[in-house]
């Protein structure tokens, strides 16, 4: 079985509602989390939006590879209303990330983990650090608290809803 991490997020529609459903259809579709972050609520980052965003990290166990993940999470967004304009960054329903598949280095067309901008991103590093602080980034080789630690990420960010609660 393989140790997931999937980054979650939106900030459009009711954020709270859209987690709860993304982490029910990648329980359905996937595999039900081992663990689940608290929900934080961030400031956009690399783009201007009014609205905050509500994000979480889960981690789960899987014998499905990487790639069949992928297009399983795809599907989940689209279905989950996300529509993305090829523009960069923008306000959406859902995003879902593969931010880590064990230790394993994936680089592909369509894919690549562990996600590539992991350690620019307090959004992924904070509710990482509370489920797995300890995890080795496998290209970097230090773990997320050390991560956490190096971060020079200065948006806004807060716990939104204590994990279990």
């Amino acid at each position: 079985m393989n140790e997931i991490y999937l980054g979650i997020g939106g900030n459009l529609g009711d954020r709270l509602k859209n987690i709860s459903t993304a982490i029910g259809l990648i329980s359905k579709k996937v595999a039900v989390p081992q663990k689940i972050s608290s929900i934080y609520l961030t400031e956009p980052w690399g783009f201007f939006h009014k609205k905050y965003f509500a994000n979480a990290v889960l981690m789960l166990r899987s014998n499905k590879p990487a790639e069949e993940i992928f297009k399983i999470v795809s599907g989940i967004e689209i279905e989950m209303k996300r529509q993305r304009n090829g523009t960069g960054y923008q306000g959406r329903t859902m995003d879902i990330d593969i931010l880590f598949y064990g230790s394993e280095i994936i680089k592909t067309e369509a894919l690549t983990v562990p996600h590539p901008k992991i350690h620019q991103r307090l959004f992924v590093l904070l509710p990482m650090a509370e489920i797995a602080a300890n995890f080795e980034h496998p290209l970097m080789k230090k773990h997320i608290l050390e991560l956490l630690h190096e971060c020079n990420d200065k948006c806004k960010i807060r716990i939104l809803k204590n994990a279990g609660k």
